[in-house]
């Protein structure tokens, strides 16, 4: 137990989510219980992961969610581990959510894109129609995100673009999607910035420089390609191939590595695979299980096509350092295990004073430490 890597988590301490500053003390080495000297409260070590007041095993809760995420049924599950469905189901609740917050701190932050790809994914649910959209940047094959509804519009795919816009920063970058019109007006709607010029009224919004927007049109016929148009609708053809060239090395316009990760999901979230006895009931079912696939796809999963040369052998035999997509990101330094992932431990905002009047002299110094 180091209580130099650990944080408080209350939400009333002044020293929230703050490391290294000499506030916690191991409180129970046999029950593994930190104190707070800020605001005088224990917290165990679990806490704030998806471990926290959970009685089963460990290992088994790991396992099960490894075997979740990567596509095993909870029918099997439930016969191999003699558990019940839903336990199995609360566990991947937590593991879902859990995934989500770990997604929101570590991906959705401003870094460079460079070329993005999009794509929805009709879903056949229990009486209803989902359409799950999302995002993946090219060069580094990081998931950006979800988003579901249950109608194919310009307001899901304005909320993916938020998604999008949280991680990227204000650099050329190009969009390569399908033939879906409302493409185009969500991300003209959300890759905007306020131009202040009067203080009194709303600002005009400005939209960003170097949006490039390219389209991939399949012609069907009998239910198979038999063409594909390729379509520039923003941007010159020499800044999209330069663009092209720089992420992916060589090639053309295309929506390839975005559907190779719409496979990748459907091979392991079984309310996902069309023509299945395994529908979904509830959006959050499956809402929870996407952000489950896709974070231990972005941290847990190594990618083949992002390895890179270590040195070459004798033999002429070249050796390979594999990489997980936040590693090309540069978000982590080494793949992460599954167990690894559920129990990290996301901050909280840090603290801001909320109190009004005359401060007294213990407030003024929690105010010049921790703020």
């Amino acid at each position: 137990m180091d209580p130099q890597t650990v944080f408080c988590l209350n939400l009333d301490c002044p020293a929230r989510g703050r490391t290294g500053q000499g506030n916690i003390h191991v409180h129970s080495i046999k029950e593994r219980r930190y104190r707070c000297e800020v605001c005088h409260q224990t917290f165990t070590a679990t806490k704030g992961t998806v471990f926290y007041r959970l009685h089963s095993n460990t290992d088994q809760v790991t396992l099960v969610l490894a075997l979740l995420a990567y596509g095993c049924p909870v029918c099997a599950i439930v016969f191999a581990f003699g558990l019940d469905e839903r336990t199995v189901r609360d566990w991947e609740d937590r593991a879902g959510h859990h995934s989500e917050q770990v997604h929101q701190h570590l991906v959705q932050r401003p870094r460079d894109l460079g070329h993005v790809q999009a794509d929805e994914i009709r879903v056949k649910m229990q009486k209803v129609i989902v359409w799950l959209a999302m995002a993946l940047q090219v060069s580094t094959r990081l998931w950006l995100g979800a988003t579901l509804s249950t109608h194919r519009d310009e307001t899901l795919l304005t909320e993916l673009m938020h998604r999008v816009r949280a991680c990227a920063l204000c650099r050329p970058m190009l969009f390569c999607v399908d033939g879906f019109r409302a493409y185009l007006g969500a991300i003209q709607t959300v890759f905007r910035e306020p131009v202040p010029t009067h203080p009194i009224g709303r600002p005009q919004l400005r939209p960003w420089d170097g949006i490039y927007v390219a389209q991939v049109i399949k012609q069907y016929a009998h239910g198979h390609v038999i063409g594909v148009v390729r379509r520039i609708v923003q941007g010159t053809e020499a800044q999209v191939n330069h663009l092209v060239r720089t992420t992916q090395g060589e090639g053309v316009i295309n929506t390839a590595y975005i559907e190779r990760l719409n496979a990748t999901f459907r091979a392991r979230l079984a309310g996902l695979v069309r023509r299945s006895r395994s529908l979904l009931q509830q959006t959050s079912t499956l809402h929870v299980g996407v952000y489950l696939v896709g974070t231990v796809y972005n941290f847990c999963t190594d990618q083949k096509s992002l390895r890179v040369p270590l040195y070459v052998g004798r033999a002429g035999r070249t050796h390979w350092v594999s990489r997980t997509p936040t590693m090309a990101a540069g978000i982590t330094d080494h793949r992460w295990s599954v167990s690894e992932l559920l129990s990290y431990h996301v901050p909280p905002s840090r603290w801001t004073l909320k109190q009004r009047g005359r401060r007294s002299r213990a407030m003024k110094e929690l105010i010049s430490r921790w703020c």
